[in-house]
C-alpha cells in the first residue's frame, strides 16, 4: 500500500496538494504497533502507515468504534494483523485495557504513536470555562500521562521500544488567537515527552514528539478559521500538509534509522516555526 491508495477528500487536495507518494520501506518490519486516537486524520494516516511499514500487528483506539473496526478491517484486508479496542483515551481505566488486550493477543509491544487530542474553540482566554479547560487538559496531558503511565512497563517487558507523542506548533509558539488552552497543553505535552525521554531512555525506550502545523484534518477544517487557503498561502511552502506527511514523521521516529534521537520535537509544519 502507498499514500495514493488511501482516500482523498477535495479539501485536502484543494489546501495541501496532491499527496506525496512514499515508497514503503518496511521500517517496521515485525513490530507490533500501536495508535491512540486512529479513527480519523494523523492517527488513522498513521496506523495505515505502519502497516504499508512492514508492521506485524497495528492496535487502533478511538471512541468512535463503527470508524475503528472499520479502520482495522480495512489494515487486515491490507495483509497486517489488526485489533481496535474502544477507548476514550481520558479514562485511565481504558488505557489500561488496552495495553492488557494487546499484550494478552500479541505478548508484546514495540512502537506506539499517542495520538489523540483535543483543541476548544476559539474565545479569548478570559472567557473560557472551567469545563473547557478541564477537557483540553484532560485529553492533552493527562491522557497521554495515562498513555504513559501503562504503555512503559509494557515496552519493558518487551525489551524496549519507542514512543511518540502528537504535541503541536502551538505548543513550541502559540500562532493562534483565541486557542491559549490548547497551546499550553502541548507546551506541557512537549516538557513531559522529554522528561519521560530522559528517564527511560536508559532503559531502551526512545520517547519522542511530532509537532504538526497546519494539517488538513478535521480538527483544522473545524477550527474556525474562516479563509484556508488565505492561511496556506502564507506558509512557507505555499500549502497546508497532509497527515501522511506527519504519519511519516512519525514512522521514522519509531524506527531505527532515527536511533539516535530521543527527547526530540520533530515539527512537520511547512516551515512555519522558521519563518
Amino acid at each position: 500500500m502507498t499514500a495514493s491508495a488511501m482516500p482523498t477528500s477535495p479539501a485536502l487536495v484543494d489546501l495541501a496538494g496532491p499527496t506525496p507518494i512514499h515508497a514503503p520501506a518496511e521500517r517496521l518490519k515485525g513490530r507490533i504497533c500501536l495508535v491512540t486516537g486512529a479513527t480519523s486524520g494523523i492517527g488513522r494516516a498513521t496506523a495505515l502507515m505502519m502497516a504499508s511499514e512492514g508492521a506485524s500487528a497495528v492496535i487502533v483506539t478511538g471512541r468512535r468504534q463503527a470508524l475503528g473496526q472499520s479502520l482495522a478491517e480495512y489494515i487486515e484486508r491490507l495483509g497486517t494483523d489488526a485489533l481496535f479496542v474502544a477507548a476514550d483515551v481520558t479514562q485511565e481505566a481504558d488505557m489500561a485495557r488496552t495495553i492488557e488486550k494487546t499484550m494478552a493477543r500479541f505478548g508484546r509491544i514495540d512502537a506506539v504513536f499517542n495520538n489523540a487530542g483535543f483543541q476548544e474553540r476559539r474565545a479569548p482566554l478570559a472567557e473560557q470555562t472551567d469545563d473547557v479547560y478541564a477537557r483540553v487538559f484532560d485529553t492533552n496531558v493527562r491522557a497521554v500521562f495515562y498513555a504513559l503511565r501503562h504503555e512503559i512497563p509494557a515496552l519493558l517487558t518487551s525489551g524496549g521500544g519507542t514512543i511518540v507523542n502528537n504535541t503541536s506548533v502551538s505548543g513550541v509558539r502559540n500562532p493562534n488567537p483565541g486557542l491559549a488552552l490548547y497551546g499550553a497543553s502541548k507546551a506541557a505535552t512537549i516538557s513531559l515527552t522529554r522528561a519521560a525521554a530522559m528517564e527511560y531512555a536508559p532503559s531502551g525506550i526512545r520517547i519522542n514528539a511530532v509537532a504538526p502545523g497546519r494539517v488538513v484534518t478535521d480538527m483544522m477544517l473545524g477550527s474556525g478559521i474562516a479563509d484556508m487557503r488565505t492561511v496556506a498561502a502564507g506558509l512557507p511552502l505555499r500549502r497546508m500538509g497532509h497527515p501522511e506527511e506527519v504519519a511519516a514523521a512519525v514512522i521514522w521516529l519509531m524506527s531505527d534509522e532515527a536511533s539516535f534521537v530521543v527527547g526530540h520535537v520533530l515539527s512537520t509544519d511547512g516551515g512555519f516555526l522558521a519563518g
